[in-house]
C-alpha cells in the first residue's frame, strides 16, 4: 500500500519557534528531503509577515522548491489574499484552516466560521478563472477537529457542517488536523467515518497529527485502518500551534516512515537520508529541541527496506 507522508516542517514546524531559520538553510533542508525521497513539502505560509516572520521568506521557497520535478509544493492560506499570493509564487496545493471551534478560529485567523467559509468561496471563484493547468489544489482543513483546549470537544452536527459547507464552497478535499493533540485511535476511527460518510470517501484522505499525548503513532495506524493514505509529519516532530495552549509537536517524520515501512507500507522515502534533513535542521536551530526515537536508537540490526516484499505489502481498511 502506497503512503504520502508530506513534510510539514518548514511551515508548521517553523511557525512555533523563537528563531528565524535562514532563508539558504531552509533550501538545502528542502533539498535534503527531495534527496530523500519526499514527495509532497509544506514550505509555508503566506501570511503577514509581522505575524509569523519565520515564513516572511515563503514565496522564495516555493519557487525554489518547485525546481525540484514530481514534488508537490503545498502552503497554507488564510484568506483570499494569501491564496492570490500563492497562485503568483506557484504553490502546487494550498490548504486553508477553518477551525470547528469558532473560539480558536477568532484566535488563530480571526474570523468566525461564516467569515472563513466566505474567504473560501472567494478564492473557489479566484481559482475558476485560472486555466485548469495552473488551478492548484485546494484543501479545507478543519482544525481542533479532534477537541480545542479552549471549549473542550466540539459537537458531532457542527463538524459534519462545516465538513459539507467547505465541499459546497468549492475545496477539493476536507483534512482532519487534530490542533492540540486531543486524539486517541477511536476518536480517529470514528471521526474518519463519520465526516466521510457525509462527505464521501474521496474528500477525506489525510490527516494532521501531534503527539501532545503520546498516541501520534497510534492515531496514525487507526488512520490506516479507516483507509487514511496521506499523513503529515515534521522532521524531529518540530511544530504545534501558537494559539493551542499546551500543544507540542507533529509526528516525527523519521518515526512515522520507519513504522510505516516496517509494517508493509510503501512511502518511497529513504530513512537514512532522511537524517541528513534533520542534521541541516538541528544547525540552523542550535538549541531547540529535535525528538524521535529513530534518530536516537538507530535502525535495528539488518533493517532494510528491501524486506518488505511485495508479498509482504499489507493492505488495510
Amino acid at each position: 500500500m502506497d503512503i504520502l507522508v508530506s513534510e510539514v516542517g518548514p511551515r508548521d514546524g517553523l511557525q512555533n519557534v523563537k528563531r528565524v531559520m535562514p532563508t539558504e538553510a531552509k533550501k538545502v533542508w528542502i533539498d535534503e528531503l527531495v534527496a530523500a525521497g519526499v514527495k509532497e513539502i509544506e514550505v509555508g505560509s503566506f501570511v503577514p509577515a509581522k505575524l509569523i516572520p519565520q515564513l516572511a521568506d515563503t514565496a522564495e521557497i516555493v519557487e525554489h522548491t518547485r525546481r525540484h520535478e514530481g514534488v508537490t509544493v503545498a502552503v497554507l492560506v488564510p484568506n483570499r489574499r494569501g491564496a492570490a499570493d500563492a497562485v503568483a509564487a506557484g504553490a502546487h496545493k494550498l490548504t486553508l484552516p477553518l477551525s470547528v471551534s469558532e473560539t480558536h478560529s477568532l484566535a488563530n485567523l480571526r474570523k468566525t466560521h461564516e467569515q472563513v467559509l466566505e474567504e473560501v468561496r472567494a478564492i473557489t471563484a479566484m481559482l475558476a478563472q485560472l486555466p485548469e493547468d495552473r488551478r492548484p489544489h485546494f484543501e479545507g482543513s478543519l482544525s481542533t477537529v479532534f477537541g480545542c483546549t479552549l471549549e473542550g470537544a466540539i459537537p458531532d452536527a457542527t463538524i459534519l457542517r462545516l465538513a459539507s459547507e467547505l465541499m459546497a464552497a468549492g475545496c477539493d478535499e476536507v483534512g482532519l488536523s487534530d490542533t492540540t493533540g486531543y486524539a486517541t485511535p477511536g476518536d480517529v476511527k470514528r471521526l474518519v467515518k463519520m465526516v466521510r460518510g457525509e462527505v464521501g470517501d474521496h474528500a477525506v484522505t489525510g490527516l494532521h497529527l501531534h503527539n501532545t499525548r503520546g498516541l501520534g503513532l497510534a492515531n496514525v495506524v487507526a488512520g490506516l485502518e479507516a483507509g487514511i493514505t496521506t499523513f503529515d509529519a515534521s522532521i524531529g516532530g518540530l511544530g504545534g500551534c501558537p494559539f493551542a495552549p499546551g500543544a507540542s509537536g507533529n509526528i516525527v517524520t523519521e518515526d512515522l516512515v520507519f513504522m510505516l515501512e516496517a509494517m508493509g507500507c510503501r512511502t518511497g522515502i529513504d530513512i537514512e537520508r532522511l537524517q541528513e534533513s534533520r542534521r541541516v535542521v538541528a544547525a540552523a536551530l542550535p538549541g531547540e529541541p529535535l525528538y524521535g526515537f529513530i534518530p536516537d536508537a538507530g535502525l535495528p540490526k539488518g533493517w532494510s527496506p528491501a524486506q518488505n516484499s511485495p508479498e509482504n505489502v499489507r493492505t488495510f481498511a
